[in-house]
């Protein structure tokens, strides 16, 4: 490997993604966004359909590399994200919040499924496990929830402490709970000889042992911060149990290393230095793991197999994307008892897609989904991105036009949203 060819590739990588990171933000869309767009513009996607030269064109070494660096960045990022997950209004949110992320999960499933089916060579092909189980992941590409324009839109209104707005936000962090088991679990059965029962029960047992395990890492965790009050030691004990969770969910337990770093910054997501791990991994992941991470998505993807059935399915996975949020999310508010308006507004602030949608869709490539077959869900994502980004605040305001109601906090609650929902859009 010629590692100063590896010195220009990350030059390149991170001058790109920062600027047009940029220009998203500018545009009012995710910075994600520009990061991809900035990997199938620096490689060899777009340029080799004219036979020019890429600015990167990684070798398989120099590939491997880059691969490395982007999974330790995917890995940071679901610590982060666990990091910022509030534990206290998870226990607060209660049935009404925990229904509607059900209904955030299954519906856009069960239509995402449906949805692919067709492109996969029907229903007859279903009897093939390799296909029906890249049919069951569309559908769980479609389950991740972003829901940080949700917030900025919904701050802007002054609805962000309201009763629908409060519900939405718990909704999500539960969303984003339960979309990670299930992709635990799906990306456990890739092995064809894999026993079912078996995953599950090697996914319930790592819960459970994440959990033991949790509560002697938090008394501990709460005995450094006493003695070690911000110091950086603290957050770099933090990463070493991130690590080493990863590593155990995947190679113990055989479900995806970021479930393990999701779970560990879930331990560690109610101590008093939470805030300044948050703060100095994020500075780490976002300099150079992350943009890396997001750039190697479009440095990776390819137009080769691109035909005009991708493009109907990317459209439909588009549609059923957004629509599966708006009836299983708004459906199950309904039944809950909420009015249409709120309902309506319940199922749109739900409809964004970001960062965990790409990681979902990268891991699964990873895990070997989709390979020989008419998808490939990556640009179908980066579209469902970039229309969800948009759409969401522009029904939100449509939604809320007029409204004067909403403006306060449930009775005897109080909500302050989660960090991840604000700390990222506004680094530019």
């Amino acid at each position: 490997m010629d590692i100063t060819q590896i010195f220009l590739d990350l030059a390149i990588i991170l001058l790109f993604t920062k600027l047009f990171g940029m220009l998203m933000r500018k545009l009012g869309l995710p910075q994600v966004v520009g990061m991809v767009i900035a990997g199938l513009l620096i490689g060899p996607a777009i340029w080799s359909q004219f036979g020019w030269g890429a600015p990167i064109d990684p070798a398989p070494e120099e590939a491997d590399f880059l691969d490395g660096i982007a999974e330790i960045g995917v890995v940071l990022i679901l610590f982060s994200a666990g990091l910022e997950t509030d534990v206290k209004e998870l226990r607060r949110s209660g049935l009404k919040a925990t229904l509607i992320a059900f209904g955030g999960v299954l519906v856009p499933m069960g239509l995402g499924f449906l949805v692919a089916v067709p492109f996969l060579g029907g229903f007859s092909a279903l009897s093939d496990s390799a296909i029906r189980l890249d049919a069951i992941f569309v559908g769980v590409i479609l389950a991740a929830t972003s829901v940080g324009i949700t917030v900025e839109t919904l701050k802007e209104m002054g609805k962000l402490k309201g009763r629908v707005g409060t519900t939405i936000l718990s909704a999500a962090i539960i969303d984003d709970v339960i979309g990670i088991v299930v992709l635990s679990i799906v990306l456990g059965f890739k092995d064809p000889s894999a026993d079912p029962l078996k995953t599950i029960l090697m996914t319930v047992l790592f819960f459970v042992c994440a959990i033991a395990l949790g509560i002697l890492l938090k008394l501990l965790f709460r005995f450094l911060s006493e003695k070690y009050d911000h110091t950086r030691r603290i957050p770099i004990f933090g990463l070493v149990v991130c690590f080493v969770f990863a590593f155990a969910a995947e190679k113990w337990f055989g479900i995806a290393d970021i479930t393990g770093a999701y779970v560990a910054g879930i331990i560690l997501s109610s101590l008093k230095d939470t805030d300044y791990i948050d703060r100095k991994v994020d500075v780490n992941s976002y300099m150079i793991f992350s943009p890396v991470f997001f750039a190697n998505i479009g440095i990776g993807a390819s137009f080769d197999g691109f035909t005009l059935d991708l493009l109907w399915f990317a459209l439909a996975f588009v549609g059923v994307g957004i629509l599966g949020k708006i009836i299983g999310c708004g459906g199950v508010g309904k039944l809950c008892g909420n009015t249409w308006r709120e309902s309506s507004i319940i199922g749109c602030g739900m409809i964004a897609r970001g960062e965990v949608a790409l990681v979902v869709c990268n891991k699964g490539i990873e895990g070997g989904l989709f390979a020989g077959t008419a998808i490939n869900p990556v640009l179908p994502v980066i579209m469902l991105v970039i229309i969800s980004s948009l759409l969401c605040p522009i029904f939100l305001k449509l939604l809320y036009k007029g409204d004067r109601s909403d403006g306060l906090p449930l009775q005897g609650a109080s909500f302050d949203p989660p960090a991840q929902s604000t700390a990222r859009p506004t680094e530019v």
